[in-house]
């Protein structure tokens, strides 16, 4: 009788744990470092960037510089899951601002730079040492216009996204996962690498 009690316990045991294991699977949370493939897309199902074909992206679940409505997406999904969300603008790239048009003189290091209407530029401001994309609007002799937002500012955007490999609890000992990684990967649309050129500004 003991050794089917014991039996029984044991049986019973392991019953539970596989519960556990089923009800509980191991999945995304804040702080944990995953790999994932992603395909962002815009409302229309035009495909800006994908890496399905490529390497594996690295991210940190809750980054607060990464794209929110990504991260919040990922949360929760486990190894291999895929699955496919729509984000709105205010948890992407944030709202178009008008006020990031700017008027700027011919002056300095950009007197003599050659500017093409439509066309990207790097700036790096020597101010605050920050790093943007502009995108050139008109021309004068004198003066440039030029738009500061994100590209895909104010829009609203699909991602399809599936997890890779899942480290629990990595995301603090990582340096590299936060949105200057991703950033280069999927914030400006192919079509316009051949149209971007660098320069340093005081703006």
């Amino acid at each position: 009788y003991i050794m089917i009690a014991t039996g029984a316990i044991a049986l019973v045991a392991i019953a539970v744990i596989a519960a556990l294991i089923l009800l509980n699977p191991v999945v995304a949370m804040k702080g944990d470092n995953v790999s994932i493939y992603y395909t962002m897309m815009y409302e229309n199902g035009t495909v800006i960037s994908t890496n399905f074909n490529g390497t594996p992206l690295e991210v940190m679940v809750g980054d607060p510089e990464s794209i929110q409505g990504l991260s919040n997406a990922i949360a929760g999904m486990g190894v291999n899951q895929k699955k496919t969300v729509i984000i709105p603008y205010d948890q992407a790239y944030g709202p178009y601002r008008s006020d990031l048009i700017r008027v700027v003189n011919r002056t300095g290091l950009i007197a003599n730079t050659s500017f093409i209407e439509g066309q990207y530029f790097t700036i790096h401001r020597k101010t605050d040492n920050a790093i943007s994309m502009v995108r050139i609007l008109t021309i004068t002799p004198s003066t440039v216009t030029w738009d500061e937002n994100p590209p895909l500012a104010g829009q609203n955007l699909t991602f399809t996204v599936q997890v890779v490999s899942l480290n629990k609890g990595a995301g603090a000992k990582i340096v590299e996962t936060n949105v200057s990684t991703i950033t280069p990967v999927i914030t400006v649309p192919v079509l316009m690498d051949n149209a971007t050129k660098n320069f340093s500004a005081s703006v």
